[in-house]
């Protein structure tokens, strides 16, 4: 008997009647990291523990933890057992493998990035036999540049602001991408301010030991000379509204995107993400070699159509799967029809 995967505003596992990132409050539910997205007022959960402390700041209450190490299994129910392995996506950020007597083996993804980032763990592979996979980025189209690019493209329009007498804003979510980006100008020696949100979780990361470049918290009446990371903006939010001269960015995998700069109302877009793009989300299935495989948000369905192709048997959860039919085409009358 294999694993029975349900869709329910949160994948439903009911054979050990556990959730993974359920939206809704459920009984028990395992929590791969602490966007908002992926978190709700469970009564039980399972995480790491950086999810935890992060989880504890965006969303205060009691609840039962548990809180595994990364790499330690830990008996779930009297058939399986549990371990959580780094996903890449921001810290704590982690991955579910369930193994069944039965059943074998289930790895959940929650959000992941292959390629190794500065402010989260490095992303792990484990083999499974059915995988259960994010596919935000599933599109051939959606190829990355090399972070080192990105990154020096970024330090180049700040410096191109600053020098102009603006002051380069930088568009990051609040946590994990800010945290990255912070880390990631470095090497610039860029000042940064950060918005109050940004360095709030800023602060949390550090409690966990991860070592930043000087940073301020922002102070609108001394902003000469520094770079501003902040959530995005309304060109009409109180915030933006004391800085005299903004000169915006997003920082995000959508700025691959064409008329990104519209879409998130500023001057430059650039694609930096916490995500796995289409390469390699291919080489992570690769590298898992399951035997089933569902996908999960973004391009679910393309990118399930692409590892049939491929020879993989998967399936787009929460949609309708609509399979290819290969048909004869029929030959022209000169044709040889073999």
């Amino acid at each position: 008997m294999s694993w029975q995967v349900e869709f329910r505003a949160g994948v439903w596992l009911p054979q050990i009647a556990w959730w993974l990132d359920a939206h809704f409050r459920q009984r028990r539910s395992f929590v791969s990291h602490a966007h908002s997205d992926h978190i709700a007022r469970h009564d039980e959960i399972l995480c790491s523990a950086g999810t935890s402390r992060l989880m504890q700041a965006r969303m205060p209450g009691r609840r039962l933890e548990h809180v595994l190490p990364f790499g330690q299994g830990e008996q779930l129910t009297a058939d399986t057992t549990v371990t959580l392995h780094p996903a890449g996506h921001l810290y704590g950020s982690a991955q579910c493998l369930r193994t069944h007597e039965s059943h074998g083996r289930l790895l959940y993804t929650g959000d992941f990035k292959l390629q190794p980032g500065l402010s989260a763990e490095i992303c792990a592979t484990p083999a499974a036999d059915v995988l259960i996979m994010e596919t935000t980025f599933g599109r051939p189209k959606y190829v990355f540049p090399p972070t080192a690019q990105v990154l020096a493209d970024i330090a180049a329009f700040c410096r191109a602001a600053l020098v102009e007498g603006a002051t380069p804003v930088l568009f990051a979510y609040s946590l994990g991408k800010s945290q990255e980006l912070l880390c990631g100008l470095a090497a610039a020696g860029l000042p940064a301010m950060l918005h109050p949100q940004n360095l709030r979780l800023t602060q949390i990361y550090e409690e966990f030991g991860i070592v930043f470049p000087s940073y301020r918290p922002f102070a609108a009446e001394e902003l000469t000379g520094h770079v501003v990371i902040c959530p995005p903006q309304s060109p009409a939010s109180p915030f933006l509204r004391q800085i005299p001269r903004p000169r915006t960015a997003v920082v995000s995998g959508w700025a691959l995107d064409a008329g990104a700069i519209y879409r998130y109302r500023c001057d430059a877009a650039f694609p930096l993400s916490d995500h796995a793009d289409y390469p390699d989300l291919l080489r992570f299935v690769e590298a898992v070699n399951p035997r089933q495989v569902f996908t999960l948000h973004g391009f679910a369905q393309e990118f399930a159509a692409t590892l049939r192709r491929r020879g993989v048997e998967a399936w787009a959860l929460g949609v309708d799967n609509q399979l290819e039919l290969s048909l004869p085409v029929p030959a022209r009358p000169n044709e040889d029809p073999t």
